[in-house]
């Protein structure tokens, strides 16, 4: 069985539900007895984070009194009012569930929806599940301005994000603990609303949308949100669809090299000659390069990140000859996978810089692995344009003239190949990232360099310089030793460049 079909259920213990509240002393106690009281699917415990976001009438005191009552209610209080937006930020901060599902402080939304809003999470089937008041269930009718507004903002909304949601602007959201804690939310007020949809979207989280019932407020009753909170939110759309702060800055910029399909085609195309048929890809991210490596024969693309591999299985679901599988570099027992596997070649492209213990992941790649195999490693090169950028996608270092060669050699393995790539891509990570300071790539630096990149590969075979990265090509000495390159290749490959 591959692991594209081993059972995808996680095991959920805790639901976190988060209450944000300002000035809700008529309906709080009420609805926090409905919370606590609202049924769970089963095995599932619940908390409840309330967070008062510096309210002015007695919702304080009543919260103080329920954490008193409930041993499952923890009670935060902001020092200022600052919105909701705000007062959530702190509750997902202080939650410790695996689940987490927002709850309004007021009476319109009901919490026996709770295990429908859960189950498309708990089946595997989503990461984020919106409640939906306008799809088949019974409503309170109120003001039509109201409904027409929610309406063209979540249309604007779906355009932006190219979804197709019913009610952007629901107030029942439910997620993963991964899923919300991976997005950096900035919104104070109402904008948590757009900027949560946007930032789901450019996730790519899986996203469901069921129905709930819906029991609107009036003004009378305590409703906030104005016309005002509308216009806002329009800017919102806007502003989180092109911002870059969707995620760490890993992600972002695994996700920019999407717009670069040219530039990942030259990359595989400056390994491809020394591949053999059974593959694994070790830290495959997003699966840029895993879709050229497939071509090869079998393949096991692997990753640590959870979200990283529920990513790679919906792409590569239909793929017979794709595995997925957990591995953690810097966890020994987590290469049992690849003795079990048994590659012919293993792949490490940009992510060996990731690990602080390089050396102990190359020991234990030379424990596990047959012998004869073939291993074909990128990493960034030149300690020289180390800069922030690096830093904050956890480089712990760009490589030094020989460093990785003398590392391999030392944990047993014998070097066939080393040569540079990117060469241009020197002076444009210059320019950026040292002169600049520039902390992320965007997509369009990235389509750009697209569009560049036949230039590009020119200029590496004539260009008598190092690169941006360096190419390490070993193999762990053995009888059955991979077929040794052609000709072509040994004529297309650079001379070392000394700096």
């Amino acid at each position: 069985m591959t692991s594209n079909n081993v059972n995808r259920f996680v095991r959920f213990k805790r639901v976190s539900v988060l209450i944000p509240a300002y000035n809700e002393e008529l309906t709080l106690r009420k609805c926090v007895e409905r919370v606590l009281a609202a049924p769970l699917p089963d095995g599932l415990v619940k908390e409840v984070i309330l967070v008062d976001d510096a309210s002015t009438d007695s919702t304080a005191a009543a919260a103080t009194a329920l954490a008193a009552q409930h041993e499952n209610l923890r009670f935060f209080q902001q020092e200022r009012n600052q919105g909701k937006g705000a007062a959530l930020r702190r509750a997902i901060g202080e939650m410790s569930g695996d689940l987490a599902v927002i709850q309004d402080a007021d009476l319109e939304y009901d919490p026996r929806d709770y295990s429908r809003l859960l189950r498309p999470i708990l089946d595997g089937r989503a990461d984020v599940v919106y409640g939906s008041r306008f799809t088949g269930e019974e409503r309170k009718i109120l003001y039509f301005w109201h409904t027409a507004g929610n309406r063209l903002l979540t249309l604007v909304s779906n355009m932006m994000n190219d979804t197709n949601l019913t009610d952007m602007e629901t107030c029942y959201k439910a997620f993963t603990a991964q899923a919300l804690q991976s997005m950096p939310l900035v919104s104070n007020r109402f904008g948590i609303e757009p900027e949560i949809t946007a930032k789901v979207a450019r996730n790519r989280f899986r996203l469901y949308e069921v129905p709930i019932s819906y029991n609107g407020r009036t003004y009378e009753e305590g409703k906030k949100i104005t016309w005002r909170d509308g216009l806002a939110a329009m800017w919102f759309i806007v502003r989180f669809r092109f911002s870059s702060n969707y995620a760490d800055s890993d992600k972002v910029a695994l996700d920019s090299l999407e717009q670069a399909p040219k530039f990942n085609q030259w990359m595989y195309d400056s390994i491809e000659p020394f591949l053999g048929i059974r593959l694994a890809e070790l830290g495959s991210g997003s699966g840029n390069l895993s879709r050229c490596l497939r071509r090869k024969g079998q393949l096991l693309v692997t990753d640590h990140r959870e979200d990283y591999l529920q990513g790679l299985r919906d792409r590569f679901d239909y793929w017979s000859n794709v595995q997925v599988g957990k591995l953690d570099l810097t966890v020994q027992e987590d290469f049992r996978i690849l003795m079990d596997y048994r590659p012919d070649t293993v792949v490490c492209l940009n992510v060996l810089e990731h690990i602080e213990t390089d050396e102990q992941v190359l020991d234990n790649l030379h424990q596990c692995l047959p012998e004869g195999c073939r291993l074909v490693f990128l990493v960034p090169f030149n300690p020289r344009l180390y800069s922030e950028f690096d830093r904050r996608i956890g480089h712990f270092r760009r490589y030094r003239n020989g460093e990785l060669e003398h590392k391999m050699v030392k944990a047993g393995f014998e070097i066939e190949r080393q040569y540079y790539f990117n060469k241009i891509g020197v002076f444009a990570w210059w320019i950026g990232n040292k002169l600049s300071g520039q902390k992320r790539i965007t997509p369009w630096q990235l389509k750009i360099y697209n569009c560049l990149t036949p230039a590009f590969r020119w200029l590496d075979r004539i260009l008598p310089t190092s690169g941006l990265s360096t190419v390490v090509v070993s193999r762990k000495a053995g009888q059955d030793k991979p077929e040794k390159p052609s000709g072509r290749v040994e004529a297309a490959i650079s001379t070392r460049a000394e700096l």
